[in-house]
């Protein structure tokens, strides 16, 4: 079975897509089939330096108005017969593993945002995914993260800090 690379950020907070966004994008998610972005990404023209890729995104809780009305909370996405849920937060950061699940009870795999913190790893079966902040927030987590997730047979990921400069 032919993998399909999925490309997720989260947390890029723009405003507006910097030629440095756009060629840091490039660079990370050229061979991605999809993006997800798991919110804060501030404004929905973020998303058109994807054109020519399905794009799937969620607001964040620092999202312009525009971004509220024109994007979700969250969403669940079917990939390979697999089903991803996507959100940016569920509250604060105390048991939210549980309540995320409680969110997508038939989820294979949960992307999130808002903590800037990655993440990945499975717990009772689920790969749980935070990309961390995409532009890097200093203190707040680490500089510059992505995740990409292989849905083949089974579902596979990895965070990668960014290496372009700035």
């Amino acid at each position: 079975m032919t993998s399909f690379k999925i490309g997720i950020l989260s947390d890029t907070h723009l405003t507006a897509p910097s030629e440095t966004f756009k060629k840091i994008a490039e660079a990370c998610f050229h061979d991605t089939d999809m993006i997800l972005h798991a919110g804060d990404l501030t404004d929905p023209e973020i998303l058109t330096v994807f054109s020519g890729k399905e794009v799937h995104a969620v607001h964040g809780n620092m999202c312009s108005t525009l971004a509220c009305q024109h994007l979700p909370s969250h969403k669940e996405i079917k990939v390979g017969g697999f089903t991803i849920g996507l959100i940016h937060r569920v509250g604060n950061t105390y048991d939210f593993e549980k309540r995320l699940i409680d969110i997508f009870p038939e989820a294979d795999c949960i992307v999130y945002g808002h903590t800037h913190k990655p993440v990945c790893h499975r717990l009772g079966g689920v790969l749980y995914i935070n990309p961390g902040s995409f532009t890097g927030t200093g203190y707040y987590g680490a500089g510059g993260t992505f995740a990409v997730l292989e849905v083949g047979e089974t579902l596979q990921a990895q965070i990668y800090q960014i290496q372009a400069k700035r």
